[in-house]
């Protein structure tokens, strides 16, 4: 899929890290789908699935998988976020960008982070948890069961539609960054 196709009718801007303003659909010729992975550099649970984010991207990656870490708490400035890329050993797996006007948290549909987003074939194909690991607030599993984000992009890279495109992900509400 061309950087054309992933970016030709979306009017979505966010922010790079370093400023300005950027297109976040834009990627080289090869990428077959864009993971938005909406975080932020003091949610307890997203920080706590940065080494399954790592485990993901690695994964996903040479098989034309772009991870993008979106961070939408517009107190997340430059600084913060690179710190937290580099706590969380994020940088070189995951590229990140700042969303403080939530315009691809409106794109998406997300409510929480962390949550992800799937874009692919021009549309968003997924979005919700990572995994089930997270049953509620304060309600953790010793390990995930079923891993949603895994499977959603099994599906998209085999030319499947997903499975469950929408499922409710755990973790600290994005209106409250507001």
């Amino acid at each position: 899929m061309t950087a054309q196709a992933f970016s030709q009718g979306t009017q979505v801007r966010v922010e790079s890290p370093e400023g300005g303003e950027v297109n976040p659909f834009d990627t080289p010729t090869d990428i077959k789908a864009i993971v938005f992975l909406f975080t932020s550099t003091d949610c307890p649970i997203s920080n706590r699935y940065a080494p399954e984010v790592r485990r993901l991207a690695t994964k996903f990656a040479p098989k034309g998988v772009l991870f993008r870490l979106v961070y939408p708490d517009p107190a997340d400035k430059r600084s913060a976020i690179l710190d937290h890329m580099t706590a969380f050993a994020y940088a070189g797996a995951t590229q990140a960008l700042r969303d403080p006007n939530h315009a691809l948290v409106k794109f998406t549909g997300v409510t929480v982070t962390p949550e992800a987003a799937v874009y692919a074939g021009g549309r968003i194909v997924y979005h919700g948890r990572i995994d089930d690991r997270y049953v509620d607030l304060g309600l953790e599993r010793p390990a995930a069961t079923v891993h949603d984000l895994d499977e959603a992009l099994i599906a998209v890279l085999a030319g499947r539609p997903v499975k469950h495109p929408v499922t409710q992900a755990v973790g600290c509400y994005i209106a409250d960054f507001k």
